[in-house]
């Protein structure tokens, strides 16, 4: 087994800089190094929780589509970020706040979800208190 201990950073295509640096910042990542965007490197923004995202650019096709969510056909890739919040309901009060459309919910076991895109339509998955996704879906096929 490879001994692994977390996550290091996600990386996230983007077409738009300003309006995906801005939409993340919104979120409470801070923009802490350019490594060189315009040459396909990666904008590094880190949040308080320690999660890192490296946004890569610029996009060359398909800006503001999600082949791996809105197309028929099923690419292979990571189609969303699902992240832990510490309060539900004010997690969607600060997203309506913001104009952040909710694209889809999910309560079970009252573990309430809902589910945002950022401007280049990546799902972000923000999850409340209760169980790990993971312990939920277990749960619900063994039972």
């Amino acid at each position: 087994m490879l001994d692994i201990r977390n996550f290091d950073h996600i990386g996230i295509r983007i077409s738009n800089r300003e309006a995906s640096v801005t939409f993340y910042e919104m979120l409470g990542f801070e923009l802490i190094a350019d490594g060189g965007y315009d040459k396909g490197h990666p904008l590094v923004m880190l949040h308080p929780s320690g999660i890192n995202i490296n946004l890569l650019g610029p996009a060359t096709a398909k800006a503001g589509a999600n082949i791996l969510m809105d197309e028929a056909e099923k690419y292979p890739g990571i189609t969303h970020l699902a992240v832990k919040v510490k309060d539900a309901e004010a997690t969607e009060a600060f997203v309506t706040e913001k104009g952040i459309t909710i694209t889809g919910r999910r309560e079970f076991r009252g573990t309430k979800t809902i589910f945002i895109r950022d401007p280049d339509r990546n799902v972000l998955e923000l999850v409340g208190p209760g169980p790990s996704v993971a312990q939920l879906i277990a749960e619900h096929v063994h039972n």
